[in-house]
């Protein structure tokens, strides 16, 4: 629709342009302000016509928002009503109530009559646009039907109860047409009489038709029933396309003849400035032709070749088309605003109408199946085994509750014990927390059991003075305290010469000797030993916490990163794949651009015919609104003005497919 609304907002601006060059010098009233401006006096109040007219032509001018900028034909219709002297229109001014016209007012007239003719012509432009494209989606439906038998076969199943559903008809019609007027009513009347009789007749006579049909359906089995489907798919197919080929050609019938055309061109509706009346005629003109183009559109007996003719014909003969654009059609008589705005409202009002309920009537005869139809047969499924689903659901709705439960609670836990609390434990080894040091052996244990060595040793040398020193004086406190720095050495010489001694006579040594003291005295030397090597183990797993820490943090955090990966790798393939789709329409829109542009054989001024330019809007529409989905703001800009020189008929075919490729090439990176 941003086509559309474009073309209405440039019609309307430069009316408005032609309005501020022409309304001041042919508003007296605004004169007489002017006079008594200067005077004590007050302006004149304006008439309540005046400010009818004038809030009707408010209401008409598009708004900036692209969804209240074209009004509907109620809306359209009940500001024309403001023209009107009939006492049932809304807005109509009796004439007893109002002063004569002034020659101000007759240009509000026109001006309304102008607006409303911009919003029609926006209006009627849009309709046949969004129904061209939408005819293109039928067409499409019908392709991926014809692609594969298989398709066809599950179109075949989808449409066979409503095709036994029209068969029956058809029977039950022939049976009534044949003379079998059955009713219940008539069977109860003559229940006690004849109604073997009349049953047996009814039954006959249905088996004859039955036999008659199935007589002409032989003829018809030399092809196959999906080849029969087939053969009447592309029949529906081909009506689509010439529907679709009648409302393109239509399309570009408005936009070469009507007021997209006229006011792009010198002879536009700018250049009125010059001929005050030109814009009028301009007006009748377009009101005439959006008519003659409504009552053609959906006329199967027009072909599309004979389309622009059998418009032409209408309009020749119809004085609203035929007036002459530098007279003052006013003053003439022949063309008068309250004239115009009654054909605008029948276009509104009847034309319009009747083009959307003749078209909808053949899209529902050829285009695809609805709703109901193509999924009857999933639905009707999904009821019949709605029960079963449901009572299992009810009957394991424990299990499945305990389930899911666990797999929270599973989820929490793996969460709080293999990420939570081990990225807790090391933060607090690196602030050094004495609490979470890695220790496999208590801070005091070896510092007790080697003084508790030194002091056995010690007692032991003290008790035996012999061993330790070769005679049997006793120590002196130099002696011990040199026994005792060989201990923390690891030197137990006293020991083990007793130790030696006492095996020589090892029972001798056990009963009266110091055998078994000395013995002791080792195990507690071994036990510092073993000690020892642990504390040097103990101090490299400090040295290494951190290390402990990332490799006890790591198998969590592996998990949750690929579960993590996971789920966003799935959730982008999904939206990558949206994209995907997005920018596999926009090549395909450029494709068929391309293909119109390539195929279509331009007029003696270079420009396209009228059905190839609709074709062509068409395709640009629908490129527009997929590139609005994917391009930035800012590039979509761009892309628009690029789209709008692409859809100008006026600047030729060659220059049309220059600026194709311009956008395949500019904008590739969205395309791909």
């Amino acid at each position: 629709m941003s086509f559309v609304l474009d073309q209405v907002r440039r019609i309307d601006a430069q009316l408005d342009r032609v309005q501020l060059a022409n309304l001041p010098s042919a508003s007296p009233t605004a004169s007489r302000v002017s006079t008594f401006s200067g005077d004590s006096k007050a302006a004149p109040k304006p008439s309540t016509r005046l400010l009818a007219l004038q809030t009707s032509i408010r209401g008409l001018t598009p708004s900036a928002s692209d969804s209240r900028a074209l009004l509907q034909p109620a809306q359209i219709a009940l500001c024309l009503s403001a023209l009107s002297d009939r006492a049932e229109a809304p807005l109509a001014i009796a004439e007893d109530d109002r002063p004569s016209k002034e020659p101000y007012e007759t240009e509000l007239e026109w001006l309304l009559v102008s607006k409303a003719t911009i919003q029609t012509y926006g209006l009627v432009l849009k309709r046949i646009l969004d129904q061209t494209v939408a005819l293109a989606d039928d067409i499409w439906y019908w392709d991926a039907v014809l692609s594969s038998r298989t398709n066809s076969a599950l179109h075949a199943i989808q449409i066979s109860p409503f095709q036994f559903w029209h068969w029956s008809s058809e029977v039950w019609d022939d049976v009534k047409a044949r003379g079998g007027n059955f009713t219940m009513t008539g069977a109860r009347q003559d229940a006690q009489d004849t109604i073997g009789k009349r049953w047996q007749e009814f039954y006959g006579l249905v088996r004859q038709v039955i036999q008659d049909r199935s007589m002409g359906e032989i003829q018809r089995q030399v092809l196959s029933p999906v080849t029969r489907l087939r053969s009447d798919i592309r029949r529906k197919q081909t009506t689509l396309k010439k529907v679709r080929l009648q409302n393109a050609n239509a399309l570009g019938v408005l936009l070469g003849e009507g007021l997209a055309n006229e006011s792009a061109h010198s002879e536009s509706l700018i250049s009125a400035t010059a001929s005050p009346h030109r814009w009028k005629a301009s007006v009748a003109r377009n009101v005439a032709l959006m008519e003659a183009v409504l009552a053609k559109v959906n006329d199967s007996e027009t072909s599309v070749d004979k389309f622009d003719a059998a418009v032409a014909e209408l309009t020749d003969d119809d004085p609203l088309y035929g007036a002459e654009v530098e007279a003052d059609i006013e003053s003439s008589g022949s063309v008068k605003p309250e004239g115009v705005a009654e054909r605008l409202t029948r276009v509104l009002t009847m034309a319009l109408p009747e083009y959307e309920t003749s078209l909808k009537a053949a899209v529902r005869e050829h285009g695809r199946p609805s709703v109901i139809v193509r999924y009857w047969l999933p639905v009707t499924v999904g009821i019949i085994s709605s029960s079963t689903i449901l009572r299992i659901l009810v009957n394991r709705k424990a299990d499945i509750l305990q389930w899911v439960r666990d797999f929270g609670v599973t989820v929490i836990d793996f969460w709080s014990n293999w990420v939570v609390e081990p990225t807790r434990k090391v933060i607090k080894t690196i602030r050094h927390d004495e609490g979470s040091e890695v220790s496999i052996m208590s801070k005091r244990s070896l510092e007790g059991d080697r003084d508790s060595l030194e002091r056995m040793v010690v007692d032991f040398a003290i008790d035996n003075p012999a061993t330790a020193t070769g005679n049997s004086a006793k120590l002196t406190e130099v002696e011990i305290t040199d026994i005792r720095t060989r201990v923390r050495e690891g030197d137990l010489t006293p020991v083990l010469k007793a130790y030696e001694k006492d095996l020589k006579s090892p029972f001798m040594g056990a009963v009266r000797g110091n055998l078994i003291r000395a013995l002791l005295i080792q195990v507690q030397k071994t036990k510092v030993d073993v000690e020892v090597a642990i504390g040097g183990i103990d101090s490299l797993l400090k040295s290494q916490e951190l290390v402990f820490g990332f490799v006890g943090l790591t198998p969590g955090i592996l998990v949750t990163y690929f579960a993590v990966a996971y789920v966003r790798t799935t959730l982008s393939q999904r939206r990558g794949s949206s994209a995907s789709r997005k920018q596999g329409k926009l090549l395909r829109q450029l494709r068929n651009i391309d293909r119109i542009l390539v195929n279509s054989t331009p007029t003696e001024y270079g420009e396209l015919f009228y059905k190839d330019q609709g074709l062509l809007l068409c395709e640009v529409h629908v490129l527009r609104e997929a590139a609005q989905k994917v391009m930035p703001g800012e590039l979509y800009r761009e892309f628009s003005e690029d789209a709008e020189e692409l859809s100008d008929v006026r600047i030729g075919a060659e220059r049309q497919k220059q600026t194709a490729g311009r956008i395949r090439w500019a904008y590739s990176k969205y395309l791909a």
